[in-house]
């Protein structure tokens, strides 16, 4: 059996790795030309880290995270006082380079079986079709190429993307900033993460409701706006490389999709349920959907899977998946809107709610939203 994976993001890396050590004939195509990750963390939590000890890397991540902080954790004021504490739901939670991610995915996996400077234009009769005419065939074709995707356009239908209402600044300290605590700040129509990495950088985020076609600026524009926050806000901006900041608008797909799975065919991570960053799932959820079809692929599918076979588990995928993410999605989409409420009345019933709510709840939500496993047989 022959899988070709269009997409060398993290959940399209992460399931070549995982059919790499079940002994299934894998290629990674991507657009870029070359595979890597610019300034900013990712967030794993107790089911991503499931997802990638299914997929045989759990550990190989965890050492390239490092120890888990002990970090008081949750959301503020800007004037640093504390609207909610989470209790131990975020003992498992761990950011990691997105860089430091890539280098151990891409190391999981063959590296003649990465084809990088490759756009997929199409879909062919058995597999994809390059920029230039090339044909790649395969048995399953796995649409892991992101927001934009264009397995997704050509398999399922376009659902076009929404934008969010607000964007997000993010970087990375250059060295260890002494923190003793992170989460978010809110503020109207803005907020600020605090998310530390495990050799003591500090993973920052900065968010703000802007109009569509809002041109941002760079770090300054960031300190001209949060920099009179608490601290340690300023001195994460003071120790952060201009040049390595990023801006980029929050967008997720305008409408669910009604499947994950099309003939031999199946969307994996962004490309099938792209969403807004607030619950920190999108990269965690892209890892369990890499599982759960590597698992599947590897479970029911033989070395030469017929037309039907290959269909019924790509549906069985579909039917796995889809409801997860689309709740997740939602969830996400909800408390983001809530998050960034601008207006100074809706701003105070929004904090005013989250620190009536008992620590406890908050804590059960977190945990609740962690518990995966693999399907049983």
């Amino acid at each position: 059996m022959r899988v070709l994976v269009v997409g060398a993001g993290i959940g399209g890396l992460g399931l070549a790795a995982g059919l790499t050590r079940a002994g299934i004939e894998v290629e990674v195509v991507e657009q870029a030309e070359q595979v890597r990750a610019h300034g900013s963390g990712v967030t794993l939590f107790a089911n991503g880290f499931g997802a990638l000890d299914a997929l045989g890397i759990g550990d190989d991540v965890r050492t390239a995270a490092g120890a888990a902080g002990t970090y008081s954790s949750g959301s503020r004021r800007p004037d640093g006082s504390w609207l909610m504490r989470l209790g131990g739901a975020a003992e498992n939670l761990r950011v990691i380079d997105r860089a430091e991610l890539y280098r151990v995915l891409l190391a999981a996996v063959p590296r003649d079986s990465v084809r990088t400077a490759s756009r997929v234009v199409g879909l062919g009769d058995g597999g994809v079709v390059l920029e230039g005419g090339t044909e790649l065939a395969a048995d399953v074709v796995v649409g892991a190429d992101g927001l934009r995707s264009r397995v997704r356009a050509d398999a399922f239908g376009d659902p076009g993307i929404r934008y969010a209402g607000y964007g997000a600044w993010r970087g990375i300290t250059e060295h260890p900033v002494p923190i003793d605590a992170a989460g978010e700040t809110l503020g109207r129509g803005a907020r600020f993460g605090i998310a530390p990495l495990g050799d003591g950088r500090i993973y920052w985020f900065a968010c703000v409701s802007v109009a569509p076609a809002y041109r941002a600026g760079g770090l300054d524009e960031v300190r001209r706006r949060f920099g009179d926050w608490h601290d340690p806000i300023g001195a994460l901006l003071d120790a952060t490389d201009p040049a390595a900041v990023s801006y980029a608008p929050i967008e997720e797909l305008a409408r669910r999709l009604r499947t994950f799975a099309s003939g031999r065919c199946a969307l994996l991570g962004d490309a099938a349920h792209a969403m807004t960053p607030n619950l920190g799932q999108g990269a965690n959820q892209a890892l369990e959907d890499a599982a759960v079809l590597n698992h599947l692929l590897g479970r029911d599918l033989g070395s030469a899977p017929d037309i039907r076979s290959i269909t019924a588990t790509l549906a069985r995928y579909d039917a796995l998946r889809r409801p997860r993410t689309q709740r997740i999605a939602r969830q996400a989409r909800l408390l983001g809107t809530v998050m960034q409420w601008r207006h100074p009345f809706l701003a105070t019933v929004r904090d005013s709610a989250i620190r009536l709510a008992p620590t406890a709840l908050a804590d059960r939500q977190a945990r609740n939203l962690q518990q995966w496993s693999l399907p049983a047989p």
